[in-house]
C-alpha cells in the first residue's frame, strides 16, 4: 500500500485548521473586548465619578442659593431704617431739649444748674438756721460781756464768725425785697461756691466790722440770685441777716465798671455793702455794681 505524502512538522492534513483554532479562536477577540472594555463600564465609571444628584448636594453646602441673598437684602433695610429713624427721633428730642434750655435761660435762668443751686440753697438755709441757734463760747461770752457798746459788741461777734467760716459755709441770709430776692450768702467767692449762692468777698469784712463789705454772685447760671440788680434803683432797702444782728442798707447808685476794677471793694470813709456780678447778661466782659450806705442795724 503506497503511503501519502508527509506533512512537514508531522502534523496531518486536518491539523492546521485545529491548530489555527488552538492559536486564535474565532471568538478572542470579542472575549478579550469584553474583559478590557465592557460596553456598560464608562456609564458605570461616569457614576462613580460624578454621580447625577452630588453637584446639587454641593452647591448646598458651599453657599445660598441666588434666591437666599436677595432675601437677606430684603430683610436688612427695613432694619437699618428702624436704626436711623431711631437716631434721628433721638437727635430731634435732643435738639429741642438745647432750644428749650436756651429760651429758658434767655427769658428766666439757666433751669439745669438752678435745680442744683435750689438743691443746695435748702441745704444752706438747714446750716444756717442750726448756726443761728448756736450759742457762743464760753470765752466769747465773757468777752461779749465786757463789751457794753452794741456796735463793738457786733464787730466782735463779726470777727469770731469770720474766723470759724470756712470757704462754702453760710454765714448769712440776704434780702432784696425790690427784686423778690431771698437768698443764703457763702463764704468765699470761688467756682465752687458761687455754684451754691452769693458769695462773701473773704478780704472784706462782715457786717458789724467797719468797712465795705463785698458780695457777688451770677446772673444767669445757679439761681441768677443777681440777674434782677440793674433793676434796683436808688433808697431801694437791701437787708443782711447774720446769726448775730441785722443790718440794713439802702442802695445809692449802680455802675458798670471793667472786669478789673478792684477798687470797688475798697474800704470808704463809711460802711457800705456792693454787690456785684457779671455784665451784661450772658458776658463776663464787664462788672455791674450796686452800692449801697449802711442805714440802720440791730
Amino acid at each position: 500500500m503506497m503511503a501519502g505524502p508527509e506533512v512537514p512538522g508531522g502534523a496531518s492534513p486536518d491539523e492546521p485548521e485545529a491548530a489555527a483554532r488552538l492559536t486564535a479562536p474565532p471568538d478572542e477577540p470579542q472575549a478579550a473586548s469584553r474583559l478590557t472594555a465592557p460596553p456598560d463600564e464608562p456609564v458605570a465609571a461616569a457614576r462613580l465619578t460624578a454621580p447625577s444628584d452630588e453637584p446639587q448636594a454641593a452647591s448646598r453646602l458651599e453657599g445660598p442659593s441666588p434666591e437666599q441673598p436677595e432675601a437677606a437684602s430684603r430683610a436688612r433695610p427695613p432694619r437699618r431704617r428702624r436704626a436711623l429713624r431711631a437716631l434721628s427721633t433721638l437727635l430731634i428730642v435732643a435738639g429741642a431739649l438745647v432750644l428749650a434750655d436756651g429760651a429758658a435761660t434767655l427769658v428766666w435762668q439757666e433751669p439745669v444748674t438752678a435745680v442744683y443751686a435750689r438743691v443746695q440753697q435748702e441745704r444752706l438755709e438747714d446750716e444756717l438756721a442750726a448756726l443761728e441757734q448756736t450759742e457762743p463760747a464760753p470765752a466769747e461770752r465773757r468777752a461779749l460781756v465786757r463789751l457794753p457798746d452794741p456796735r463793738r459788741r457786733l464787730g466782735f461777734a463779726a470777727r469770731a464768725l469770720a474766723r470759724r467760716s470756712e470757704a462754702g459755709d453760710p454765714v448769712g441770709r440776704l434780702r432784696v425785697p425790690a427784686i423778690g430776692l431771698r437768698t443764703v450768702v457763702v463764704q468765699g467767692t470761688g467756682a465752687g461756691e458761687l455754684r451754691s449762692g452769693p458769695g462773701h468777698y473773704p478780704g472784706t469784712p462782715l457786717p458789724g466790722q467797719r468797712g465795705t463789705v463785698a458780695i457777688a454772685g451770677h446772673r444767669t447760671t445757679y439761681g441768677a440770685p443777681f440777674r434782677h440788680v440793674d433793676d434796683l434803683a436808688r433808697g431801694d432797702r437791701i437787708e443782711l441777716d447774720m446769726p448775730y444782728g441785722r443790718f440794713t442798707y439802702r442802695v445809692e447808685r449802680t455802675r458798670v465798671v471793667p472786669a478789673t476794677a478792684i477798687d470797688v471793694v475798697d474800704r470808704v470813709a463809711y460802711d457800705r455793702l456792693v454787690l456785684t456780678a457779671c455784665h451784661p447778661l450772658y458776658s463776663a466782659a464787664e462788672r455791674i455794681v450796686v452800692f449801697a450806705r449802711l442805714a440802720a442795724f440791730r
